[in-house]
């Protein structure tokens, strides 16, 4: 969507007024009828509007018709989205079945044949069955061309998407949603805004999805989540959004409701932040900003109110910090409001730090945290490790949620690092290429281990993939002691 007063191109959803929607994943086999079954309809209840299952082989494809009779037998009827890498065919298949089909130019082409000659027959089987599709392009998973061209690059990233538009549109083919999406949260930024830049030229109109691919799971996927998509919502970019978390699917979808509630009525949030700017002047401040302030102590912070460092008269130089006032807040919701309010802030360069208050319901050491998280996904602060994961689906061949968190035990005290932890090779290498440490399963509950873009170690079994990870660590010799 674009907010109407900003951008009128057209009377599709990115024009006019149409509610952002809400899409989620399967976590389960798709030849699982009566599992997967059971997670759509959890889904649906959630409050959920789309779901993608994973589609992997012709036999998958055909499943989702059964599917969906069995879904429609509990009288849940809620569009499903088939999920398609590498094979045209399938693609082909599931478009019968289906409302909508998503594929990734970066890995549904080869150097032997054309686009048009990949895309052309699907093209054909979506106008039959009315069935729309998702271009979907992920940071990690560009073309070698695209890659030759313009790098790994949000450039890289909408021009990979607008080959396949463009043949789209010659073709007579209009019934398409767009996404660019990144693991790095300003990347994922940048190529959305970029896109809307690129249709705006070329006169044309498509709804965008949004997501942060490989956000993780708890705090820091919630955030990383809400700092992207909240953004450009707030902006008056998306239609649909998807928060990815390492977590039951189930669970995306009240963090999903609060953005689209808060962010995505298509009004002038970024002229509402709660926040007054307050300029603040340190002494014996050596570091750079942006700063974290609290109203209380916190030894999170670099400053809190009743510390004598900070005086409002005297100091060595005077600090606009942004602090956000909030009232009553849940945590739930202020991870999602501040995070938004303080992306806006610090992406618009009107702030050099954040002071959160939400009065007495959560604590001066939460709120630090939180600041602190916000800059960490922003790339203007490095105060932890950061872990990239993807959500998992019918594709991940290890148990993510289970590594994923004994891979934080061990290693969330080393500071600066950056750990991926992918269920699969779809999008696994690409996703986490910027990662110090990766873990990508391959299957049969295997991983292969990486030091940046380089496979160290090939399948090695999950129950002792941790010890081989720290092992590389601290052969490598970033390993730091808890």
């Amino acid at each position: 969507m674009y907010a109407s007063s900003e951008i009128n191109i057209g009377n599709t959803s990115l024009g006019g007024n149409s509610p952002v929607r809400i899409q989620s994943m399967t976590t389960t086999k798709t030849m699982d009828t009566v599992a997967t079954v059971n997670q759509v309809a959890n889904l649906a209840k959630a409050g959920c509007d789309f779901v993608r299952i994973t589609t992997q082989n012709i036999n998958e494809a055909n499943n989702l018709k059964v599917i969906k009779e069995e879904l429609g037998k509990i009288g849940i009827y809620i569009p499903l989205i088939a999920d398609v890498h590498f094979i045209p065919k399938i693609a082909e298949l599931a478009a019968q079945f289906v409302e909508k089909v998503r594929i990734n130019p970066g890995n549904y082409i080869d150097s032997q044949s054309s686009i048009s000659e990949k895309l052309i027959p699907l093209l054909s089987v979506c106008k039959k069955h009315n069935t729309a599709i998702r271009i979907g392009v992920n940071h990690g998973s560009l073309s070698e061309t695209i890659l030759y061209k313009y790098g790994n690059t949000a450039l890289g990233m909408v021009e990979s998407l607008m080959e396949f538009v463009r043949v789209c549109k010659k073709h007579n083919f209009n019934k398409l949603v767009l996404s660019v999406k990144a693991s790095n949260v300003v990347m994922m930024i940048d190529a959305n805004k970029l896109l809307v830049e690129k249709l705006l030229i070329e006169g044309l109109n498509y709804p965008i999805h949004l997501g942060v691919t490989e956000a993780g799971s708890e705090d820091e996927g919630r955030v990383k989540s809400a700092s992207g998509i909240g953004y450009l919502l707030a902006h008056g970019i998306g239609d649909t959004i998807r928060v990815s978390l390492s977590e039951d699917p189930v669970a995306e979808i009240p963090v999903a409701k609060m953005l689209v509630d808060f962010y995505g009525k298509r009004l002038d949030i970024a002229k509402r932040i709660p926040h007054e700017l307050i300029r603040v002047a340190i002494k014996f401040f050596s570091g750079k900003p942006p700063l974290v302030l609290t109203s209380g102590m916190s030894e999170l912070a670099d400053y809190s109110n009743h510390n004598e460092s900070i005086n409002l008269d005297i100091g060595k130089k005077k600090y606009g910090i942004s602090k956000l006032v909030y009232h009553n807040l849940s945590i739930e919701e202020l991870i999602i409001r501040a995070t938004v309010d303080a992306t806006i802030l610090l992406l618009n360069n009107e702030t050099d730090g954040i002071w959160i208050e939400n009065n007495s319901s959560t604590t001066d050491d939460q709120n630090a945290k939180l600041s602190l998280e916000i800059l960490q996904v922003l790339g203007l602060r490095i105060s932890k490790t950061e872990f990239i994961a993807c959500p998992t689906c019918g594709r991940s061949s290890v148990v993510l949620v289970d590594l994923l968190q004994e891979v934080k035990k061990q290693t969330s005290h080393i500071r600066g690092l950056k750990i991926a932890v992918m269920g699969c090779s779809v999008n696994g290498p690409g996703e986490m290429a910027d990662a110090d440490y990766g873990m990508v399963g391959t299957g049969n509950g295997n991983v292969d281990l990486y030091k940046g873009r380089k496979l160290i170690h090939k399948n090695i079994k999950q129950e002792q993939s941790i010890d081989a990870l720290i092992n590389l660590i601290k052969n490598s010799g970033d390993w730091k002691n808890k």
